[in-house]
């Protein structure tokens, strides 16, 4: 039987707030079995670019990461936010340690491929060294993910949080019944995006076609949907997406394969 593991994924909105973090990292402490954290931290980037007189370039939601901006986001998730999580962490008695993609090797990325846009130095996952992660998880340490990895060639890359979530719970499903939680700013997924109340409890794969089909599910939730699916075939137990104040999951969207 395997050992339960939980990795929560929480947006840079939370961790960028003091009393949303602190709130967090008490009930994240909380959680049996052994832990992971993946943490955003855009709205940190952004302001400290602004301070640096660094222009901010989004396409869809998605960050431009030109060498200046690269600059910018490996000093913030790698040191500012993921340096501030861990210490808050050690002051609740967590043995936690920092890292990026780059640390041990942990996570490696190819530098996307310039399409219709020139996103820069971006990163899409290749590769995660599960192994050392268990190493560390099972010596009872939690790992602090920023959302940066590197190619393997000596550049860093900015790397989407969810989707370095998604392929770190993969890699553990080996070692581990993993539980993957999305943390955001809904109960869950709603089937009324105006009424907080309308939680999709459960959702396997014939319930997510067609609510795709009835455009319940769209837009900025597909990705995170796609990756919850990705995490559940390749052997993740389950995934939760729910707010930052439910992180047991108990009101929130259980995504599972049936």
């Amino acid at each position: 039987m395997k050992d339960k593991l939980t990795i929560v994924k929480v947006g840079g909105k939370i961790v960028e707030d003091a009393e949303s973090l602190s709130n967090l990292l008490n009930d994240f402490s909380q959680l049996s079995g052994y832990k992971v954290l993946v943490h955003g931290g855009g709205r940190s980037a952004t302001r400290i670019a602004t301070r640096l007189g660094i222009e901010t370039k989004m396409i869809n939601g998605r960050r431009i990461t030109d060498e200046d901006m690269l600059q910018v986001v490996t000093m913030v998730y790698g040191g500012l936010v993921n340096k501030n999580v861990v210490a808050k962490l050690q002051g609740l008695g967590l043995n936690a340690i920092g890292l990026t993609g780059a640390d041990m090797d942990v996570i490696r990325s190819d530098k996307r491929p310039v399409r219709e846009i020139d996103y820069g130095f971006a990163g899409d996952v290749k590769s995660v060294n599960g192994e050392i992660l268990a190493m560390l998880i099972k010596k009872n340490i939690i790992p602090v993910m920023a959302p940066l990895t590197h190619d393997g060639m000596g550049h860093m890359l900015n790397t989407n949080a969810d989707t370095i979530a998604a392929e770190i719970a993969k890699s553990l499903a080996k070692y581990f019944d993993v539980t993957l939680t999305y943390c955001f700013d809904r109960k869950g997924v709603l089937r009324d995006e105006n009424d907080e109340n309308s939680v999709i409890n459960l959702i396997d794969p014939v319930i997510y076609k067609k609510l795709k089909e009835d455009g319940v599910v769209c837009g900025g939730m597909l990705p995170k949907m796609d990756n919850a699916f990705s995490a559940i075939n390749a052997g993740v137990s389950q995934v939760i997406i729910t707010s930052s104040e439910d992180l047991s999951g108990k009101y929130a969207t259980v995504i599972k394969n049936k």
